[in-house]
């Protein structure tokens, strides 16, 4: 392979992020598109799109990163690669890695993912690791995708190892307006961002939409929306990790604009995906208070349903607690005279009372008197 050496990043003719360079007129002839390469039996081919791009317009779809990698060592200043990738394998980046110069670290973390997002610049190199997020309208939750980008002056590497974004309309969004793709590989990166932007649009719709519900789900008195407030809750802070750290990857690009001479059409290009960024991270931090205060409204809603139930067993207790009282009470009264009409029942010889012509009523007086007596002791203590 060819020694090729590529100028400085800081030089106004390849600077990354310098947007003025002119593009000259392409003078190597167009090619026509080799055939696609087919994926191993068993795997999705790695390789998404690799275009070859020359006054922002293609030239040529190489079907291999070294094919594509070629293309830049006849030396032609106006062309760029832009090859995007789908979860690569270590060899196939680590042969990336050699072909482009790209930094060891930034190619490790590339490869292992799970990144936060972040810029960072190794000479004449930028690696920017984005999170891209969508809402599923039928699970009702966010899925979030992971996107590293390696961009120099005269090719940019998207590794992706999500569904989302979809970097293809990107591409065609560029690919339609060849004036910007002219710029390079800094307008590559203005789209991704927009495009990644874009898409939390979406997502704050949706999570607005299930805050919504959960309030109306809280005040109904379901027993789920605790659990659903703290797995939404979970959602939001996810989201927040994402969105946060563009604000520095934005600001840091911004305070490279008078350094690397940036083009003044992408410099408010730039500025409005960082309002876009501001508007979503409060909406975010509003969501993070009022999930909060949903969580304390439920937790009270709650406590206070637990009260009222606790007071209305205790209501039922001490009722039920009356009622036996009215039982036993009802119950010795009844128990006297039949205790009294028992005794005489047993029809002894012995007994003077059977012979004693007053006997009778003066067990029928005894029995009455008895039952008021314990009537109105009862009474007295409100047991009746």
């Amino acid at each position: 392979m060819a020694d090729r050496r590529r100028a400085p990043l800081s030089t106004p003719r390849t600077a990354l992020t310098s947007l003025t360079r002119r593009a000259r007129p392409v003078v190597a002839p167009l090619l026509p598109d080799p055939p696609a390469v087919e994926p191993p039996v068993g795997r999705r081919s790695p390789m998404v799109d690799n275009g070859v791009y020359a006054a922002g317009r293609r030239i040529a779809t190489p079907a291999s990163a070294a094919e594509g990698h070629e293309w830049l060592e006849e030396g032609f200043d106006d062309r760029m690669v832009w090859l995007g990738l789908y979860r690569p394998e270590p060899g196939e980046l680590g042969e990336l890695a050699e072909q482009y110069e790209l930094p060891e670290l930034a190619v490790e973390d590339a490869i292992k993912a799970h990144q936060r997002p972040k810029f960072e610049r190794y000479g004449d190199t930028l690696f920017v690791v984005l999170k891209a997020a969508r809402y599923l309208d039928a699970a009702e939750e966010v899925e979030f995708g992971e996107l590293h980008l390696f961009l120099g002056a005269d090719f940019v590497i998207t590794v992706r190892h999500s569904e989302s974004p979809d970097l293809a309309r990107v591409r065609r969004r560029l690919e339609s307006d060849p004036e910007l793709l002219a710029r390079g590989s800094e307008a590559v990166l203005y789209a991704i961002l927009d495009a990644v932007v874009d898409g939390y649009v979406p997502v704050v719709a949706g999570l607005a939409n299930d805050i919504d519900e959960i309030e109306v789900e809280v005040f109904s008195g379901d027993p789920g929306a605790s659990r659903r407030i703290y797995e939404l809750s979970q959602e939001v802070l996810d989201f927040q990790r994402a969105v946060q750290p563009l604000t520095g990857i934005l600001d840091a690009i911004t305070a490279g604009f008078e350094k690397y001479h940036v083009d003044e059409e992408l410099r408010s290009h730039l500025r409005d995906v960082a309002d876009h960024v501001t508007q979503v991270t409060e909406r975010v931090e509003n969501f993070r208070v009022q999930l909060r205060d949903i969580l304390t409204v439920n937790a009270t809603l709650v406590a206070q349903r637990q009260n009222d139930e606790i007071r209305e067993l205790t209501e039922a207790s001490i009722a039920q607690g009356e009622e036996v009282k009215k039982i036993s009470a009802w119950a010795a009264i009844l128990f006297a005279p039949t205790l009294v009409g028992t005794v005489y029942g047993m029809n002894f010889d012995d007994m003077p009372e059977l012979s004693w012509h007053l006997g009778y009523p003066m067990a029928l007086v005894l029995m009455l008197m008895v039952s008021v007596v314990l009537y109105l002791v009862f009474k007295r203590r409100d047991w009746i």
